[in-house]
């Protein structure tokens, strides 16, 4: 690919790769997740603890969130790995450092980094720089998101319809309109019996705990400056109905109190996902 193609990642999949590496720096253990690669792959600034979306105590709810849904997603790509694996499919992958990081449980799966096609050059060029190899088994899939090509290209790097398969997707719904979330979520309801997707859903923002409300509505400012609103919003219910309209055999919510409870019990810390804001629908074919 040349050159003029590489465009460094989102904003957001930075943000991500920092907080998980703040909560190494400035949280007390025991830790809910553990990435060091994904800050070696940003290379941020010296100085990048310093910036305003880096305060421990500020961001703490949203990065407690961000550790939540990663810990719980690779525990049930771990679980399954020991049930024999298949295919494990990140949309929207940005600077996930799973196959660095776990290679003992992403060998398991052919595992597709699906992403746009610039800043996942970006990102072969950084492991490539840190010394990562590129094993038989990782396979990058650039896509165009608005072209809707994302299966088809799939298909080209080898995915199989056939084999069950884990979709993962999470920061990305309440960017899509419900008709495009509803799309996709037929989809994936096609793919071979005992494939499994969890998808990260935003809940209304007036549902969520008081304390998170201005930060939540300063957030959904913010999206709508740079470009990118948040267009949808969904109860637990309607996720549910949604994911067992689109023809899911199984669909459940697990809420960020759920996974507070799993990840986050005993802590005296005050670190917790927020409730009733970002969670998760978990739906098996």
């Amino acid at each position: 690919m040349a050159d003029d193609e590489i465009a460094a990642p989102d904003s957001t999949a930075v943000r991500v790769a920092l907080w998980r590496a703040l909560h190494i720096e400035v949280d007390p253990p025991p830790h809910v997740f553990e990435d060091t690669v994904g800050l070696k792959l940003a290379a941020p600034d010296e100085g990048w603890r310093g910036r305003p979306d880096m305060d421990a105590e500020g961001t703490k709810l949203f990065r407690a969130s961000i550790l939540a849904r990663a810990r719980f997603i690779e525990d049930l790509v771990a679980e399954q790995a020991q049930r024999g694996g298949a295919q494990y499919v990140i949309l929207g992958a940005g600077l996930d450092s799973f196959a660095q990081r776990r290679p003992e449980i992403a060998s398991h799966f052919t595992l597709f980094e699906v992403d746009r096609p610039g800043p996942q050059a970006w990102k072969r060029q950084r492991l490539a720089a840190l010394g990562f190899g590129l094993p038989p088994w990782l396979r990058f899939v650039p896509v165009d998101f608005e072209a809707g090509n994302s299966w088809d290209a799939l298909a080209k790097a080898g995915f199989d319809r056939g084999k069950p398969a884990i979709i993962a997707s999470t920061g990305v719904s309440m960017y899509l309109s419900k008709e495009a979330n509803v799309a996709a979520l037929r989809e994936v309801a096609t793919l071979a019996q005992g494939s499994t997707l969890i998808m990260s859903f935003l809940l209304p923002l007036e549902l969520a705990e008081p304390a998170l409300r201005a930060p939540m509505e300063a957030a959904a400012k913010g999206a709508r400056a740079s470009g990118t609103p948040f267009i949808s919003f969904f109860t637990p219910t309607e996720m549910i109905a949604l994911a067992r309209d689109a023809g899911f055999k199984e669909a459940r919510h697990v809420s960020a109190a759920q996974l507070a409870e799993l990840y986050f019990f005993g802590r005296s810390d005050g670190l917790r996902p927020p409730y009733n804001a970002e969670e998760l629908l978990v739906a098996t074919t």
